[in-house]
């Protein structure tokens, strides 16, 4: 073990790829040991660097190894791929992993602490009980339909929905019920979104720095929590164009031969946190067109004038992605019109 300089890990639920090297490059340890015998050969083992690939359970390893004194480095899927040779098992894989924790310029995932991974189970669990209501409102609303019963649009106008659903008797008696039950599920899943809503407001008010976030017009509580929360380092990211490329909202590059190609926007990184983004910005420029807007920005005026509203949507986004990664980078306050429009129109 004094001769290994890296390993390579290649994780499952019971299984664990072992692979190491020692100073001259050479392949000195090729091991399969299941769980046990994973943490007991690692708490004996000399200090050294572990890679693994970042995944659902990578980062109850890293914590736990780092506890045993060694380092280890979170490596993204895809970024070990292209050093898999030929084949996939997974010794392979844990080779790639070896060899791709060697690379000068490899990119790593920090390690999430046990708080963070519980806040981001927090937004986690409000985004799928968010789902599960849209989908039940969507199934009363259709069942209501098929007997000539409609609402207007939002959210808000299921409950007069099946309160006249309840006093309609010219319904069939087990429809009734049927709605009955759909309107106790519903109030169910309501009470349980409040509910975590109301821990996300207590862990939102308990940060410092959300506080500060929810300032940004177009952000709010939500979405300032989750720029927290799915944050992984705001410093690890060398600008506020490299943050906004990670949540995914810059152009796809195709430029060849010195042409300069842009698509569409990559929609990398969070889903959620980058809809909640677009979001807001949405409502946002809402009231910029409707005349509410105080202080509005001439570059988001002109804008308008020139593009589709929902294309300036995503580019006020990711506006609002760089003063969050400046924010969150400097701990400065936010301060209205602090980016000149010259800057913003030239970023």
């Amino acid at each position: 073990m004094e001769q290994i300089i890296r390993i390579g890990m290649d994780t499952s639920k019971h299984v664990f790829q072992l692979h190491g090297v020692n100073a001259a490059e050479d392949p000195v340890l090729r091991k399969k040991l299941r769980r046990k015998g994973m943490v007991a050969f690692f708490e004996k083992a000399p200090p050294t660097v572990i890679a693994i690939e970042a995944c659902g359970g990578s980062h109850h390893w890293a914590r736990l190894l780092q506890a045993f004194g060694h380092e280890v480095k979170l490596i993204p899927p895809q970024f070990v791929k292209p050093y898999v040779k030929r084949g996939k098992n997974d010794a392979a894989d844990a080779e790639a992993l070896c060899e791709a924790m060697s690379r000068p310029t490899m990119r790593f995932v920090p390690v999430k602490t046990a708080d963070r991974q519980t806040a981001l189970m927090l937004a986690g669990m409000r985004d799928r009980l968010i789902r599960n209501r849209t989908q039940l409102a969507n199934s009363i609303r259709g069942y209501a339909a098929e007997f000539g019963l409609t609402a207007a649009k939002g959210i808000r106008k299921i409950d007069p929905l099946l309160e006249r659903i309840a006093a309609d008797e010219t319904l069939p008696e087990l429809a009734r019920e049927l709605f009955a039950l759909h309107g106790a599920e519903y109030a169910l899943l309501q009470a349980r979104l409040e509910e975590v809503d109301a821990k996300l407001m207590a862990w939102h008010r308990a940060d410092e720095c959300s506080r500060r976030l929810a300032q940004i017009p177009g952000v709010g509580p939500i979405g300032a929590s989750l720029l927290m929360m799915k944050t992984p380092a705001p410093e690890g990211f060398r600008s506020g164009r490299h943050f906004a490329a990670w949540i995914g909202l810059t152009p796809k590059d195709h430029s060849t031969a010195g042409k300069v190609r842009l698509g569409v926007i990559t929609r990398a990184g969070d889903e959620a946190l980058r809809s909640t983004l677009v979001v807001g910005a949405t409502a946002l420029l809402r009231r910029v067109r409707d005349g509410r807007g105080r202080n509005s920005s001439p570059w988001l005026l002109d804008l308008l004038k020139r593009k589709p509203p929902k294309l300036v949507a995503v580019a006020l986004a990711n506006k609002i992605a760089r003063i969050a990664w400046k924010m969150m980078v400097t701990g400065e306050a936010y301060r209205t019109n602090a980016v000149p429009p010259s800057v913003a129109c030239a970023a």
